[in-house]
């Protein structure tokens, strides 16, 4: 199970941390991630990371601005959201799989568990 928290209302420019609890049989979750719904369009992929090795990905849209991280000791995921802009606004959901693959995956189709989301909303 996958339980988000975190999102809120803020102004453009400002941040939020985003948590994602991981409860039961955690230990072979080999990826994790966030996405983003907007209103009115589909789920992409915001950033993810292969929780062996830390490595990541990042959608260009948020690259520099968003830091995905992972605490194996609370099987919680994070997403430390920076200079955060309109664009930003979404329903935020964090995924997991536990299929092997040979890179860290961006897509919908690659994630297995969900969340049930947290909402963010930026707005002057």
């Amino acid at each position: 199970q996958l339980v988000e928290s975190g999102g809120d209302s803020v102004q453009p420019g400002g941040s939020l941390r985003l948590s994602c609890a991981a409860s039961g049989y955690t230990a072979d979750y080999h990826y994790m991630g966030w996405f983003r719904q907007a209103p009115g369009k589909e789920r992409k992929g915001v950033a993810a990371i292969k929780s062996s090795t830390r490595a990541t990905a990042y959608a260009d849209s948020v690259k520099g601005r968003f830091t995905i991280s992972f605490d194996a000791a609370k099987n919680t995921l994070y997403l430390q959201m920076d200079s955060l802009k309109p664009e930003d606004t979404g329903m935020y959901y964090c995924a997991a799989d536990r299929r092997f693959r040979f890179y860290v995956s961006l897509s919908n189709y690659d994630y297995s568990t969900w969340g049930q989301g947290t909402p963010v909303t930026v707005s002057s």
